[in-house]
This record gives structure tokens, C-alpha cells and sequence, in this order.
């Protein structure tokens, strides 16, 4: 099947699960849920390529492997959190609500929709790459599984801290700044971002597909100035202060270095 039709499936049948993600948010009140739809969507990209594609089995099967790896395990870490905060929304989306005053129902609509499209957006090279015919694994293919694996454990590791921490009552109302958290006050953005560009680095392995470096840019982009680092900082300010504050002074934001004394 040609590339252009296997996106146009793709991203048809993402629109019409997230239109029933959306009914669901509505029922049980919270749209936080989109986060962890957002995530568990990447995977089922993952299988309709495998299915649609023709490349290289072998490839075809260890991509689905990663892109499947990194997607299950942030989606089932975020439905738990958002399952263990529910009714409560994340604070991103009760600032969304107050926005869109009396017609937030239907402007989340179109929100989730956004959702929907950027998926398809982002997984767009993957397609090309489930076609490669070639049998042969390439050096960019190999480094960037290594690429992978590294970022995704260094991402699992950060946030199995923060939720240690978290679960200590002794450390209610304080900063989280141990393990990578001493280093980096967004260590898990940070391997994030390294997880997509370990992508583009497999995605090199097919070809001149280097216009595919969007997809990691435009993450990179998302954690730094939208939904990431900007609104947990401000949350973390104000709900934790000074301590907070001083915590910003002597710590790096997002690349993980020796803190400041």
C-alpha cells in the first residue's frame, strides 16, 4: 500500500478513537485521560504500519519493538497516574476548562482531535521505514536501538524516582532532588527527547529521510516552551515556593549536569 494511503488510514481511524476517548472524558468527567490515550496511540500506529507495510520483516518487527516499548510504558505509567489522582484533573486541563468557559465540551473536541493529528504526524517517517525492503540492518539502525534503549531506561529510572519520593509522606510539600532528579529538575523530559532522537537516528538507516529530524525537533519544541517544562515549573513554584526556587537556581533545567553551589 502506498505511503500516502497507510497515513490517510492511520490517521482516519486515530480521529475516530479519540472522538470515543473524548465521549469517555466527558462520562467520567476528566480529560486528563487524553494523555494516556495519547501514548497507548503510538503503539497501535505502530501495529497498523507492521500490517500495512512491506519492508523487511526482521526491521519491520524490531521497530515495532521500540516504538511499542516506549509506548505501552508511558502509557500505562500515566494511566496510573492519572487513575490514582482521578476525579482531580491534571492542572493543565482545569486551566483548559476555565479557557473555554461554557463550550468546553465541544472546543475539547477539537483539542483531541489536534491530539489525534499530531500522532500521525510524528509517526509519519515510521511508515517509510516499515517499507524498506532492505535485509541488512545499518550502523544507524543498530546505534540508534542503542540510542533507544538507553534513553528509555534513564526515562523509567526518573520517573520510578519521583514517584518514590512521592509516596513518602515525610516528603510532602518538598522538592524532589535525588538521583537524576539532582542533576536535571526534568530528567524525564529529558530522555524523552533523546527517545525520539534515537528514533531519527534508526530512521537514518533507511535513506535520505533526514527531513524526518522534525519529528524530534517538534517534541523537543512540545517539552521545552508548551506542555512540558513551562507549567510544571509554575505549578512547582507555586506550590512549593522558595524551596522551589532555590532548587531552580543550583539545578539544570533539562540536560542532566553537576549542580550549582
Amino acid at each position: 500500500m502506498p505511503v500516502l494511503e497507510i497515513f490517510a488510514v492511520t490517521i482516519g481511524l486515530t480521529f475516530v478513537l479519540f472522538y470515543w476517548v473524548w465521549i469517555f472524558a466527558i462520562r467520567v468527567k476528566n480529560f486528563s485521560v487524553i494523555d494516556a490515550a495519547w501514548s497507548f496511540a503510538f503503539f497501535l500506529h505502530a501495529i497498523a504500519f507492521y500490517i500495512l507495510c512491506s519492508g523487511d520483516s526482521v526491521r519491520k518487527l524490531l521497530f515495532l519493538a521500540i516504538m511499542g516499548l516506549w509506548s505501552l510504558r508511558l502509557g500505562i505509567f500515566l494511566t496510573k497516574r492519572i487513575k490514582s489522582h482521578h476525579p482531580q484533573e491534571d492542572t493543565r486541563y482545569m486551566k483548559l476548562r476555565e479557557e473555554y468557559g461554557a463550550d468546553y465540551e465541544q472546543r475539547f473536541l477539537y483539542f483531541f482531535l489536534m491530539q489525534a493529528a499530531s500522532v500521525s504526524f510524528l509517526t509519519f517517517p515510521a511508515i517509510i521505514v516499515f517499507n524498506n525492503p532492505n535485509e541488512n540492518l545499518s550502523l544507524f539502525e543498530i546505534f540508534g536501538v542503542i540510542a533507544f534503549l538507553i534513553s528509555i531506561c534513564g526515562e523509567a529510572v526518573a520517573d520510578s524516582q519521583m514517584s518514590r519520593f512521592k509516596s513518602n509522606p515525610a516528603n510532602k510539600g518538598k522538592v524532589c532532588n535525588v538521583g537524576l532528579w539532582n542533576y536535571s529538575r526534568h530528567p524525564n523530559y529529558f530522555f524523552e527527547s533523546c527517545i525520539w532522537f534515537s528514533y531519527f537516528i534508526f530512521w537514518l538507516g533507511t535513506g535520505s529521510i533526514w527531513w524526518s529530524v522534525y519529528a524530534p525537533l517538534s517534541i523537543l519544541l512540545l517539552l521545552l516552551k508548551v506542555t512540558g517544562v513551562p507549567p510544571s515549573e509554575a505549578q512547582s513554584v507555586k506550590s512549593r515556593g522558595d524551596a522551589y526556587r532555590e532548587y531552580q537556581r543550583r539545578t539544570s533545567i533539562f540536560v542532566p549536569w553537576f549542580p550549582k553551589k
